[in-house]
């Protein structure tokens, strides 16, 4: 069993990289978005093999950086999901940003291979 210890960074909002219209709503999501029995959340955790054409640069500024663009282009991902009172699921387009949570491990991905699993 292989062991090694994760530093989580403070969780920060990332805003897109040109400021959106603030609380614009959009109009209810489809019948098919709006399925309560997919009203879950489903945890994430991406890793990323280090380019060494990269390597005198920040891969979670990058990535930071990255988030911020794209979320000009697909604004509705950095709003808010809000119930309204018929239970329908709106878009508010807060313009607050999307929730970024650098870490660190004191292992290589070539240390764990193609065995990484989360614990049970």
């Amino acid at each position: 069993s292989l062991m090694f210890a994760v530093r989580r960074c403070q969780p920060e909002l990332v805003a897109p990289a040109i400021p959106s219209t603030p609380h614009e709503l959009k109009p209810p999501l489809s019948d098919i978005d709006d399925q309560e029995g997919l009203r879950f959340l489903v945890p994430m955790i991406q890793i990323y093999r280090n380019e060494p054409s990269m390597a005198e640069k920040d891969p979670a500024k990058v990535i930071r950086q990255a988030l911020a663009k794209t979320l000009v282009f697909y604004h509705p991902f950095e709003g808010r999901l809000r119930e309204e009172p018929d239970r329908k699921l709106m878009v508010d387009c807060t313009g607050d940003g999307a929730l970024f949570i650098e870490a660190h491990v004191d292992i290589t991905l070539d240390q764990i291979g193609d065995a990484l699993q989360p614990p049970l």
